[in-house]
This record gives C-alpha cells, structure tokens and sequence, in this order.
C-alpha cells in the first residue's frame, strides 16, 4: 500500500466518523462527561432522572419535555419532572455524568454502556451500571467504591475532554 493510499483511507475513516456522529443526532459540542451513548445524542438515553427519585424506577422521558445542560439534551416524562430538574439539576442528574458507576471506581475508566434499567441510589444520589450484577456489588461496596469514584471522576472527565470519541 503506497503512502497516499494509506493516507487517503485515514482521512476518509476520520471524515466518516464525523460524518456518522453528525446524522446521529449527536451535539458537535456536547460536554463529554455526560453520557448519551454511542449515538443518540440524550443523556442516559432518554430515561428520565428525576422519576428514579420520585417513581423508584427508570421511566422513558420525551422529547416534548426536553431541557439542555451541559449542552445535553435530557428528557422527561413530564413537565413537573422537567422543572424539577431544572431547579435543581445537579439532585437529580446521575453520578459520574451516566457512566458506569463501578467502571469509574474500580478501573478509572468511562463505560459508555450503561443499563438504565440497573440503577441504585445511595445516599440520595443516583448511580448508573452496565447490569444488575453490577448494581449490587457497587451498593454493596458503596463505602470504598462511591469514595473511589470521586477520587477518579476529575480524571476520567479530563480523558473524556480530550478524547470525544471515546
């Protein structure tokens, strides 16, 4: 394979996955320490935060009740949960900006797969996991792993700054 070949084949794959990333849906300039999955450009995939808290269960939001923060778009199920959240974001919004919980207090990493079906909130605040599994061993190891992940998350936000495509 020549160089020009070579280099033609790396600028087309970096244009393609702009290109990608755009028709998804995804924010150009989103802030990266929150979660929207590979492509759907939503916060925790559309699920609204503030039903964890007052239903005790994940409930699918809609656009119709959306509110950008941190230049992300979240949805939710309805108006009362969307001002709620808006007078008060930070109550409400997951830990770790939606990342696998234990991911960040275990490896230091970003998992971008989350369930947002598998949650547990601890002390008031809500953690999102890959699985169930992965939700009662966070809970059940909450006294050294929520810590730990604080400890890590400057870090790990700084990597998702510098990287977009994680």
């Amino acid at each position: 394979m020549t160089a020009l070949s070579t280099r033609w084949i790396r600028n087309s794959t970096s244009a393609l996955a702009f290109v990608l990333a755009i028709a998804s849906g995804v924010p150009a300039f989103a802030d990266d320490s929150v979660n929207t999955g590979y492509f759907g450009g939503v916060a925790i995939m559309g699920y609204d935060p503030v039903a964890y808290f007052t239903e005790g269960k994940p409930v699918k939001g809609s656009e119709k009740f959306a509110y950008d923060w941190l230049g992300t778009p979240w949805h939710f199920a309805n108006k009362k949960h969307q001002e709620m959240f808006m007078n008060e974001p930070e109550k409400f919004a997951p830990q770790y900006g939606g990342y696998c919980a234990p991911e960040v207090a275990v490896t230091g990493t970003a998992t971008i797969n989350i369930d947002p079906e598998a949650f547990k909130i601890i002390d008031g605040k809500l953690y999102l996991v890959y699985d169930a599994g992965s939700a009662d061993f966070f809970a059940d190891g909450a006294k050294e792993l929520v810590p730990k992940a604080n400890e890590n998350w400057p870090k790990v936000q700084a990597k998702l700054e510098e990287d977009p495509f994680h």
